[in-house]
């Protein structure tokens, strides 16, 4: 449901008694993703009081853009601050250019920012035409970034990595045959070590709604929907109800192949649009971020019992200039006018 625009000046007080009633955390495993391409957005100052009224503890952002930096200082929210690809290269080439990035873009505020994680890159791959290349500047941009947080002594409070997503799989079902793309593995393998190494977590876009719009034969709308009556997967002594945890999981064992057992994924991007598609409708977006924070905030994969899942919305709000297909414009829990979309809540219901 999209309102219209305020007719009382009791609208405002009005809205957040409303949305408050729908939307609030109960833990810090849900975070929600700030994205900003969009002409007709709340400022970045009305963006933190609007994830502040109602609870949300953690954020995405896609670039440091000081205004939002600024407005986030003391706010108390856990933040993923990207360096965008197309900063890569000088970060990589150059360790005097990521100190100061560091210092302009982290250690100015951190004394009232709570960083959490420095994703260097998204979804970068040296087999897709639109990032290839930036592929060779993403280990050694997160190394110098890496020095640059230890030389602040940040290394223990801040942690480096980068974002990925599902086309760096070469297989993933079952769950159990995950494993790394072929052509991937010179620049994953060793971004696996260094992760590994400086104890931080891997950051991965998971997206069963592309996964189920990109093979709508074999795959069905409740196992991608968390609705699903029973099992759908078996895989050995993993047993699969949802595409979430198995999408999860083929991760999982990709990174177990690759001496990165030990490590982490936090779920830096998920999400389910509401319109331009047949599947992207308000009730599935609806039903599946429902579904997705009850898991996620009482919940683990087969793979990983008992581990607690980290995950971010995608995204805050509708974004009319995202390019792409027209899905790409509607993935947000809140329309410009900061209302929320449809009727959720980020307790278990």
């Amino acid at each position: 449901m999209v309102l219209t625009s305020n007719k009382s000046l009791l609208a405002p007080l009005l809205l957040g008694f409303v949305i408050m009633s729908y939307l609030t955390i109960g833990t810090q495993s849900i975070g929600v993703c700030y994205g900003r391409v969009g002409n007709n957005l709340p400022s970045p100052s009305q963006v933190i009081n609007l994830y502040k009224s109602n609870g949300i503890k953690s954020m995405r952002i896609y670039d440091p853009y000081p205004e939002t930096l600024q407005a986030l200082r003391g706010s108390g929210i856990q933040l993923i601050l990207d360096v965008p690809n197309v900063d890569l290269q000088s970060l990589a080439s150059d360790a005097s250019a990521a100190a100061a990035w560091v210092q302009n873009n982290v250690v100015n505020y951190a004394s009232e920012v709570n960083f959490s994680y420095i994703a260097v890159g998204n979804e970068v791959l040296p087999t897709v035409d639109s990032t290839s290349r930036y592929a060779q500047f993403v280990l050694p941009a997160m190394k110098n970034i890496q020095s640059a947080i230890t030389s602040v002594g940040l290394k223990g409070q801040i942690k480096v990595s980068t974002a990925t997503y599902s086309a760096v799989l070469g297989a993933s079902y079952p769950p159990s045959n995950g494993s790394f793309n072929n052509h991937v593995s010179s620049f994953i393998n060793p971004i696996v070590s260094f992760l590994a190494e400086n104890d931080s977590p891997l950051l991965a876009n998971i997206y069963p709604y592309f996964s189920y719009t990109g093979n709508r034969k074999d795959i069905q709308l409740p196992y991608a929907l968390f609705t699903a009556p029973g099992v759908t997967v078996e895989d050995g002594r993993f047993q699969y109800q949802n595409l979430f945890d198995a999408s999860l999981d083929a991760l999982y064992a990709a990174l177990e192949r690759v001496n990165g057992a030990n490590l982490r994924v936090v779920v830096s991007e998920t999400g389910w649009p509401s319109q331009g598609d047949p599947a992207a409708t308000v009730e599935n977006a609806r039903t599946y971020h429902r579904n997705l924070i009850n898991h996620v905030n009482g919940g683990s994969t087969p793979r990983r019992p008992g581990q607690a899942i980290e995950a971010y919305l995608f995204a805050m709000f509708d974004e009319n200039e995202k390019p792409g297909l027209e899905t790409e414009k509607h993935f947000g829990l809140f329309t410009p006018t900061q209302h929320s979309k449809y009727q959720i809540s980020f307790n278990s219901m």
